[in-house]
């Protein structure tokens, strides 16, 4: 057994590295799927802070101090055009050892990946590379800052921006006061950066002094206070960096007097001679060694020491409150972590729809009109509509830890979304629709981005859950590599997989390796079904038809060559209805879960829709998921064919009426056919049997 789940690790963590330009150490993964605290460290004091062997050394001994306050250590570094988060013991040797590294800013990164070069990451690019992998606290010596004569020279460091946009929790000792600390101050303050000094005083350090003549705005006394402050910052979203200043410790403050005084005189040095410009730092780093007989090297080693051991209790305090956090926000939900048939993986939107008042919209202008908030998100949609009608379904996805999540859960009381994460200093989905007064969408504009973090690593916590599901639904939002992993699980376990692509670009997942192999169901409209046959190589219509017969006529071509490993779709036509393919069984298509192979004929049956009057239709953003959840949960039921069809469509036409989604009055009465009475059924029409 140990062996099975160790070569599923190893496949997942090999699946996530392929695709991707940065590669996440197994060991941070794992950390971090477990919200186990993780600090960042930057790379550049070991490519062109010291030199060789003593920077190989000082990085191992960081990575301990690290580790030795239970927190796991994930040293950014760039190797051969990728990003590195945690650098193994070959991964730093070879950094500590390369001759021709390059010193990696913001700026600099999208130049060396392109060119597959190696080198060692500043402040500005280590932010930029533990925020992309959920690390919230990176320690480093000191952060650059404004140059003496910046007015003049603009020559501020990127470290400083940085700090202004990326939401993570810096801990140093200061700005090294051959810069100009005051104007630095100034510069975060105008950036939104909140700065607090770590310690019993306001006084802001100057890397080899505690005292630099400055104050910080703020002070925390211990790594509960400093956590408490990035969780709040986290909290409001306010995607600014926190500056923890660390001063230097008592026992070294006396050498750091005297290398403070050595900065000074190499100051004035610099300025005799009239050095300028990118020539004055290096030229005062090294008199400044020369000065102090190499005990600014000792003092700068024992900084980076105190700095990773600081940092490393804010980050084991932080994880302890995100836990903390995490379990509050599903303890309303002690009854739902049970076991569940269905699991369903996909996004969660809050949608404002916005209706015409006119049969026409005048961009560039006013229109008359309304608008409404609802809940939406394909995942979410299909999870509610399983919910209403009877299941269960573990619900998988991410919010960000905001206003908007907090209605998205209270408006949730009834699903299970124990298996939902709230991540801090990320937007909650957002999408609004603009649509004419008859219901036709004129307008989508989508925020989107935080679906990208449902993430292998993520969904791989509820293996377990998986594992014992009849059936797995995929929102076509989640990333590639998380559609691959799932369908890899599911072949080896005989799971069966629904996917539910979400425009005509995302269909294509699946399709892009292998992965589509071991999907039981689909269910895309005409576009869509064009894209999953074009990215296999087959061909495609440039223009679709129009006429429903040679609608029909287009998706049984298009639907057979993916039939041969699928074994159903469902194309969704629109007011056209659905035509469903797949394996003929018992005067129709057999929809029932699949066991094992098709051997017999396949089929197509068409279903014509339900008629809406135009004026009754209010939100046309949940038909479809509507549909796709009644559907499923009458194959879980184990019905026939034209029962599990006619659940979907009375499902679609009470979310068309309804200004959410899933109509809050969905129930399984009111969607059961045989419930339904004095009413005329579109009769099914078979299209192919072959």
């Amino acid at each position: 057994m140990l062996k099975q789940f160790s070569a599923l690790i190893t496949r997942r963590l090999s699946s996530f590295h392929n695709d991707s330009i940065f590669q996440v150490q197994p060991s941070v993964l794992q950390a971090l799927a477990e919200t186990r605290p993780v600090v960042a460290l930057e790379s550049t004091i070991i490519t062109h802070g010291m030199p060789y062997p003593h920077n190989l050394s000082t990085a191992r001994e960081v990575e301990a101090i690290v580790m030795a306050q239970d927190a796991t250590p994930a040293t950014v570094g760039v190797i051969k055009g990728r990003v590195h988060i945690g650098l193994s013991a070959e991964e730093l040797d070879f950094l500590a050892r390369c001759d021709n590294s390059v010193k990696i800013s913001r700026r600099d990164l999208p130049y060396v990946v392109s060119q597959g070069l190696s080198g060692g990451t500043t402040v500005s690019a280590t932010m930029i590379a533990a925020q992309r992998a959920g690390i919230s606290v990176f320690v480093t010596g000191g952060i650059g800052g404004v140059h003496r004569d910046g007015e003049n020279s603009l020559d501020i460091s990127a470290d400083l921006t940085e700090l202004g946009r990326t939401p993570i929790a810096v801990v140093s000792a200061g700005i090294k006061s051959i810069l100009d600390i005051g104007r630095t101050l100034e510069f975060l303050e105008t950036q939104g950066v909140c700065v607090a000094t770590y310690g019993p005083s306001k006084d802001f350090p100057a890397f080899f002094s505690p005292l630099s003549g400055f104050t910080s705005p703020y002070q925390v006394s211990d790594p509960d206070k400093a956590a408490q402050l990035i969780e709040s910052a986290l909290t409001l979203s306010v995607n600014n960096g926190v500056l923890i200043a660390v001063p230097i410790p008592q026992e070294h403050a006396a050498a750091g007097q005297q290398i403070e005084q050595a900065i000074q005189t190499a100051i004035a040095e610099a300025s005799g001679q009239r050095i300028t410009g990118r020539d004055v730092t290096p030229f005062i780093l090294q008199r400044v060694n020369e000065l102090t007989q190499g005990k600014s090297l000792q003092a700068n080693i024992a900084l980076i020491h105190n700095n990773a051991k600081i940092g490393s209790q804010i980050a084991c305090a932080l994880s302890k409150r995100m836990k903390k956090r995490k379990s509050s926000s599903v303890a309303h939900h002690p009854s739902k972590q049970s076991e569940s048939d269905i699991v369903v993986i996909g996004g969660i939107n809050v949608d404002f729809i916005a209706k015409g008042k006119t049969k026409s919209l005048l961009f560039g202008q006013t229109n008359p009109g309304s608008v409404s908030q609802s809940y939406g998100g394909v995942g979410r949609n299909i999870a509610d509509c399983l919910s209403r009608l009877g299941h269960q379904p573990m619900f998988i996805s991410v919010t960000g830890a905001d206003s908007h999540s907090d209605a998205v859960f209270n408006y949730c009381k009834h699903m299970n979304t124990s298996g939902v994460m709230r991540l801090e200093g990320q937007s909650t989905a957002t999408y609004c629709a603009v649509i004419t007064e008859n219901g036709e969408l004129s307008l989508g504009l989508g925020d989107m981005d935080i679906h990208q973090q449902i993430t292998e690593q993520y969904v791989s916590q509820f293996e377990k859950q998986l594992l014992s599901s009849t059936l797995v639904c995929l929102d076509g939002n989640i990333p590639t590599s998380t559609i691959k992993y799932v369908c890899s699980v599911a072949k080896e376990h005989n799971i069966n997989v629904w996917y539910e692509p979400t425009d005509s670009e995302k269909a294509s997942k699946p399709f892009l390796s292998d992965a589509w192999k071991s999907l039981s169901y689909a269910s895309p409209n005409l576009a869509e079904l064009c894209t999953m046959n074009k990215t296999l190589g087959l061909q495609t219509p440039d223009v679709l038809p129009n006429s429903l017969e040679q609608v029909l006529s287009l998706a049984v071509d298009l639907s057979r060559p993916l039939l041969e490993h699928l074994h159903c779709l469902v194309v969704t036509l629109g007011e056209n209805g659905v035509l469903v393919c797949g394996e003929h069984h018992a005067g129709s298509v057999n929809l029932k879960l699949r066991k094992q192979k098709k051997t017999g004929k396949l089929c197509a049956v068409h279903y014509p829709a339900l008629s809406v009057a135009a004026h009754e239709t209010m939100n046309v953003s949940g038909a479809g998921d509507s549909f796709a959840g009644a559907l499923i949960a009458g194959i879980i039921q184990g019905r026939d064919t034209d029962a599990c069809v006619r659940m979907g469509l009375l499902a679609a036409r009470l979310s068309l009426t309804s200004p959410h989604p899933i109509a809050p009055v969905l129930t399984t009465h009111s969607v059961d056919p045989d419930c339904i009475q004095n009413h005329s059924w579109p009769k099914p029409a078979f299209m192919w049997v072959a």
